[in-house]
């Protein structure tokens, strides 16, 4: 059995081919590696993470490539993590998010039906949620008023997935990740981008003049919840009845105080933050928050990390990696 994890040079991919590979598990993966933040990043990051695993330089509008990948590994399973991320980078170059997150997951989406994969499962996103939900997020909700493009490219991948289960039974499953902090995190995101200020001892912008929440999740529950949603995937219905197709949250069900966050920052650190308290961003949310009964229900989903031990060891990893002064 042969598992294919797309994006596996980023941040979450990296971190599930090593437990894959750790399980004694074939798996092989693909990556872009893209610009979007500095890809020596991402190059290190496999090596400290999964030097030992195939990762392939593909891009998923490469229909041909993946193809002929496709072709000699015969995956059973996918890990389809790759897509082009971030909320305010979606603002400025909209055409990236619709051939990766769009373009890039009908590829795979056909690939897995045209090759009999046992089992899909992919990144989805908590942005989904959008305008119209009430913490605790739950997947009950409706999706139908995101904040960004990214947001909605990643709702329309839901649909798009529930559409293929229902008419070609392709078994699927989607994962609404809440902020992933770690450390080798991606360098965009406010964990690794606060403690190398903080470190540097440069500003760092505080939007909503602080008065936001996130649901920060550590990238070690993560990746249990990824190959615990993997090894359960949806059943079949025989009557086609259902489409077997299903949709997790995966987060810390806990949501904390952005000024709280950036405490437990200052405190590992050793020095307090400059803090430039500034607007609301477009396309941001004030509050993300996980209902994950359903994701513990089905395989067990229970993270265990507070931002009092998950934050330290990034700010440890960023001093190790960046220095003080980057």
């Amino acid at each position: 059995m042969t598992t294919l994890v797309t994006g596996a040079a980023g941040f979450i991919g990296a971190y599930v081919c090593r437990e894959l590979q750790q399980r004694g598990e074939r798996v092989v993966g693909l990556d872009s590696f893209n610009a979007y933040y500095d890809p020596q990043l991402k190059r290190d990051r496999v090596a400290a993470l999964c030097a030992e695993v195939d990762i392939r330089p593909l891009d998923l509008t490469d229909r041909e490539g993946l193809a002929a990948l496709f072709d000699e590994y015969a995956p059973t399973r996918v890990i389809h993590l790759a897509a082009q991320a971030g909320v305010r980078y979606s603002l400025e170059n909209p055409h990236a998010y619709v051939d990766s997150n769009l373009a890039g997951f009908v590829n795979m989406l056909e690939l897995c039906r045209r090759r009999g994969v046992a089992h899909l499962v992919y990144a989805s996103s908590s942005s989904v949620y959008g305008d119209s939900a009430t913490p605790p997020f739950s997947e009950d909700q409706r999706i139908d008023q995101p904040r960004s493009l990214y947001a909605a490219t990643k709702a329309a991948n839901e649909l798009m997935a529930h559409t293929y289960a229902h008419l070609y039974g392709l078994r699927a499953t989607g994962l609404r990740f809440f902020t992933v902090y770690g450390p080798w995190g991606r360098p965009d995101m406010a964990p690794l981008l606060f403690s190398r200020a903080v470190l540097a001892n440069r500003p760092i912008d505080v939007f909503n003049h602080g008065r936001m929440r996130r649901d920060f999740t550590f990238i070690d529950d993560i990746v249990a919840g990824v190959l615990g949603a993997l090894e359960n995937p949806p059943d079949q219905d025989p009557s086609h009845s259902a489409a077997p197709h299903r949709v997790f949250n995966l987060g810390n069900h806990t949501p904390v105080e952005l000024e709280r966050f950036i405490a437990v920052i200052e405190a590992a650190a050793g020095r307090n933050a400059e803090k430039v308290y500034k607007p609301m961003q477009p396309g941001d949310m004030i509050e993300t928050m996980a209902d994950t009964a359903r994701a513990k229900a089905a395989f067990g989903f229970e993270p265990a990390t507070s931002i009092e031990v998950g934050l330290p060891r990034v700010v440890a990893w960023c001093r190790d990696y960046f220095g003080t002064n980057a």
